[in-house]
């Protein structure tokens, strides 16, 4: 997002954190053993959901100077949601939340936000022509608990008002956090009280929209009586009252309040296992607001918001669990959907191919992480391979002196040799991918662990996972299916973990190729069920091979990133001309070579005849030369040949 220029559909105002979910279910929080990090905090869960839902959406709040604030300042970044508002505290630490899934009414969850950073939000933090730059904000009742939290959600609210706004009231009752219950009862929705129903009306006239779960409106309206709290909410605001009822759907008051609530304006609702309640209120939230921001159909802006909940209650997290709005016009397609949605394959896969971050339509990969090949050269020149991984280290370096900023470059590094240069490549901003297969093994066989789960656990999120696979369509039926087993395993490692997968696969070493070989090889691992993020395969001299590749993608999974090409240790003049071929393929995004650019300058510098700048300037040199190859071909493909070559090879 641009900034506060540019329009934005809703501001979210309120608790900004980090969420530490347990990974292991059905027990208690005491015996959890590790926790997945997520983006957390009501208002910063809806701005986020109401972006994945094709709304533009900013947040003010606070979070520490550290780690996890980072995280989220840059999380919210790659979910496209406006951080102008987001105010760097140098004093106090980002919130932290740690929660469980214990059974289906069971959540514990215990909040650490002792004098945390987005409870120190205060009047000057506002800024006014950011609040006006937006259609709507929205407050959320758990800020209200602090009095300098509550001076600056009225403000904004008044700034909105004044501007012609609309204000949206999150009810958002966490007793806990009202200091109404112990420390260890964060999951306590409950607890009546005349101070909080007081302060929390207060808000009520600046109100159009007030949303919330029956509790909430308890201590909203001051009675545990439903439809008398509503009305007694009434009769302080004329917003349009929207009451979250679980499994039953929504019910929404727009004028008087009657008797019961299956007499408000409803929304289908829509029957699905609960997994986890937390977070379902916020989906709800950016689902109704996708439809009522845009002036639908109240019902319509209902079912959204049922919808939202529906998918957001069948899956681990908050922020990471909210739905796109292409797969939310998906769950509403009409297709019948198990009751356990997450084991909707159709569905999570559109999910996960839809919340995936980062355009890569022209990506150029210096890839070093061959390992065998480096110890031949070894054993060739006489050197020790524990001298391997300082000249890996040096793929950084022959990057940087290519990349500048709106460029994607990317490495390809091994943990055995190569770690040194992932680990300077973590504070860098290429795409970076890392293998998991054994070298050479045929059939297919994983490095380090032959769980290979146990081991993609261990790789930072934005290691994209790569495979070799030496796999023919005419295999032997046996090596086929034992391969393919262990691709499925693989890629719902990759899942489970949140890791891209790059599927490379060689057709050429064991069988006839033809323009339709690598198409079945697709084809049939398609049907096996596999769907990389990427394909990476061997170059073609022929312009049907690639028509056949994009058919066998496009058919399968649209939602595909693309193929980077592989090299092979052709020579230069041979890459170029393949990339002319495949250049003008719309589903080829770049390549990912290695042998042609290292090999001759690792020889020279495992033999000892060049030092580390002559290695770097040889890469550099060999790498910028591909790299211009595959624009100018690229350009020409597209017919415009201005925007080719981007400087010298250097």
């Amino acid at each position: 997002m641009p900034g506060a220029a540019q329009q934005l559909d809703l501001i979210t105002i309120g608790r900004s954190s980090i969420d530490l979910y347990g990974e292991q279910t059905g027990g208690r929080l005491e015996d959890m053993i590790s926790f997945a990090k997520y983006v957390g905090g009501s208002p910063t869960n809806t701005a986020i959901g109401v972006a994945r839902l094709g709304l533009h959406s900013g947040l003010i709040t606070r979070v520490g100077a550290d780690h996890f604030g980072r995280f989220i300042t840059e999380q919210l970044a790659r979910e496209g949601v406006a951080t102008d508002g987001v105010v760097i505290d140098n004093e106090r630490l980002t919130a932290l939340v740690f929660l469980g899934i214990s059974d289906p009414d069971t959540f514990p969850l215990i909040f650490y936000r002792e004098n945390c950073a987005d409870m120190a939000l205060v009047t000057d933090d506002i800024d006014e022509s950011y609040v006006r730059s937006a259609g709507a904000v929205l407050i959320n009742g758990t800020h209200l608990s602090q009095l300098n939290v509550f001076d600056a959600s009225v403000q904004a609210c008044r700034i909105a008002r004044a501007a012609g706004a609309r204000v949206v009231f999150d009810i958002d009752y966490r007793p806990v956090l009202w200091g109404l219950t112990s420390k260890d009862m964060g999951e306590n929705r409950f607890v009546a009280h005349a101070g909080v129903t007081a302060r929390l009306q207060e808000v009520l006239p600046l109100c159009d929209l007030i949303v919330g779960t029956e509790e909430e409106m308890h201590i909203l309206g001051g009675s545990t009586d439903t439809i008398a709290a509503m009305r007694a909410i009434r009769e302080k605001t004329p917003a349009l009252l929207v009451c979250k009822r679980g499994a039953h759907g929504c019910s929404a008051f727009p004028d008087a309040i009657p008797d019961r609530l299956d007499d408000g304006v409803v929304g289908r609702g829509f029957e699905i296992e609960v997994f986890n309640v937390l977070g379902a209120g916020d989906a709800f939230m950016a689902g109704f607001l996708r439809g009522w921001l845009r002036d639908e159909p109240l019902e319509m802006s209902c079912e959204y918001g049922n919808a939202c909940g529906a998918i957001v209650v069948s899956r681990h997290g908050c922020a990471p669990a909210m739905p796109t709005w292409d797969e939310l016009q998906q769950f509403l397609d009409g297709t019948p959907r198990p009751f356990r949605l997450r084991d909707d394959a159709a569905l999570e896969h559109v999910h996960w191919a839809s919340t995936r971050t980062g355009v890569y339509d022209d990506l150029t990969v210096l890839a070093m992480d061959h390992r065998s090949q480096f110890e031949d050269l070894c054993r060739e020149t006489g050197a020790d391979p524990a001298r391997i991984p300082a000249f890996k280290a040096l793929t950084l370096r022959a990057v940087n002196q290519l990349a500048k900023p709106g460029e994607h470059f990317g490495v390809l590094l091994d943990g055995r040799y190569g770690m040194r240069g992932l680990e300077a490549a973590a504070d860098s901003p290429y795409w970076i991918g890392r293998p998991i297969e054994l070298p050479g093994s045929r059939p297919l066989a994983f490095e380090s662990s032959a769980d290979v789960a146990t081991e993609v656990a261990t790789w930072p999120r934005n290691h994209v996972v790569k495979c070799l696979v030496f796999y023919h369509p005419d295999d032997p039926i046996d090596l086929l299916e034992q391969q393919e087993r262990q691709l499925r395993r693989l890629q719902d490692a990759c899942r489970k973990t949140r890791h891209e997968l790059l599927l490379e696969v060689i057709v050429s070493r064991h069988g006839a190729v033809d323009e339709h070989t690598a198409a079945r090889a697709i084809q049939r691992l398609y049907a096996q069920g596999m769907k990389p993020d990427w394909w990476k395969l061997e170059p073609a001299a022929d312009s049907a091979t690639w028509a056949n590749v994009e058919h066998a993608i496009r058919s399968n999974d649209p939602l595909c990133r693309g193929v980077l090409l592989l090299g092979l240790q052709a020579s230069e003049a041979a890459l170029a001309a393949s990339f002319r071929v495949a250049a003008a393929s719309p589903i080829v995004k770049g390549f990912a070579v290695g042998r042609t650019i290292f090999a001759d300058a690792a020889a020279r510098w495992l033999a000892g005849d060049i030092d580390d700048d002559a290695a770097v300037a040889d890469l550099a040199a060999s790498f910028g030369t591909l790299v211009n190859a595959w624009r100018a071909a690229r350009a020409e493909a597209s017919g415009d040949t201005s925007k080719g070559i981007t400087r010298k090879a250097v």
